[in-house]
């Protein structure tokens, strides 16, 4: 899978197919392609546990932690 930006052409948008990609999998300029558009985030989320142990020390360690993010 290839992540890629949408950018606007004239009144289309367009997503482009890197080289490197159109190499390694063979496709030639002209060819016809399947494409499935999802919306794609690329902030991580945290496991539930994980998100909530996150939660619990950060109510309790709040002060400490902004002390340490301004050194």
């Amino acid at each position: 899978m290839i992540q890629q930006k949408i950018r606007k052409v004239g009144n289309s948008y367009v997503v482009t197919i890197p080289k490197e990609e159109m190499r390694r999998r063979g496709l030639k300029d002209g060819q016809l392609v399947a494409v499935d558009v999802q919306p794609l985030s690329i902030r991580p989320e945290l496991p539930p546990d994980v998100a909530a142990a996150f939660e619990a020390s950060w109510a309790q360690n709040e002060a400490i932690y902004r002390a340490l993010g301004k050194s």
